[in-house]
């Protein structure tokens, strides 16, 4: 039967098992694999094994009484191995590897953060800083203008668009940066500027929030910061 693998952590790991449930229905008991000092907690893997909402809570539960006594690898929702053979021979192979990243993340958190702008807003800023723009806009907008200048505008406005948006981007992250030990940027997709996680020291998580808060406050109702989190520290595992 595949072994159901929720995280990593040190052998001398506190280990409270009992009062949590694996994942599947019933739910499977919780185990260990251990090879030298490092060891993962697993359960038998249920059939058919979907993102069913009881399945991930029972997943990220684990993870967060792990958590909650100390460095701990978290490993995404859905991972198989073979057997507890196969998870044996993972750990004695990387076992060096694993050793590294649980001193790296011991007493650390992650915070994801989106940020967006005001479509509007940005348009406005645009068009007030580019003579060029603005009266290819209104040639547009009055109907006189020909296709290749239809063409022209659409393509100056993503050029200033992609351009602010990677420069204040970057803005945002310097001004964080010194909150936190590591980032993992992510492609923020098409409604956002920004999408960048931080492990943060735990010790050091009002600081980080606090600095949020300030840089969204610097930025003005034109932008929106959303910041989820403390979480498992996925982005970098």
């Amino acid at each position: 039967m595949p072994t159901y693998v929720y995280a990593i952590t040190g052998a001398e790991h506190p280990l409270r098992l009992n009062t949590l449930q694996g994942v599947g229905d019933p739910p499977s008991p919780l185990r260990t694999v251990t090879t030298g000092d490092v060891a993962a907690v697993v359960s038998d893997a249920p059939d058919g094994l979907r993102a069913k909402r009881r399945d991930v809570l029972a997943h990220e539960g684990v993870l967060e009484s792990l958590m909650a006594d100390g460095a701990t690898l978290p490993m995404r929702f859905g991972l198989l191995g073979a057997d507890d053979d196969k998870v044996a021979e993972a750990l004695e192979r990387d076992g060096d590897t694993y050793r590294a990243r649980l001193a790296e993340l011991d007493g650390h958190v992650e915070y994801n953060l989106k940020a967006a702008r005001d479509e509007q807003d940005l348009l406005l800023e645009i068009l007030s800083g580019s003579e060029q723009i603005r009266q290819l806009n209104e040639r547009t907008r009055s109907g006189a203008a020909a296709q290749d200048e239809r063409i022209a505008l659409g393509e100056l406005v993503a050029a200033q668009v992609a351009e602010r948006h990677s420069r204040q981007a970057e803005e945002t992250m310097q001004r964080l940066l010194p909150t936190a030990a590591r980032v993992a940027r992510a492609e923020p997709g098409a409604s956002h500027f920004l999408n960048v996680s931080f492990l943060v020291p735990a010790r050091s998580t009002e600081a980080f929030v606090r600095a949020v808060k300030d840089e969204a406050d610097r930025l003005g109702e034109a932008c929106t910061l959303t910041l989820t989190g403390p979480l498992p520290p996925y982005s970098f595992v």
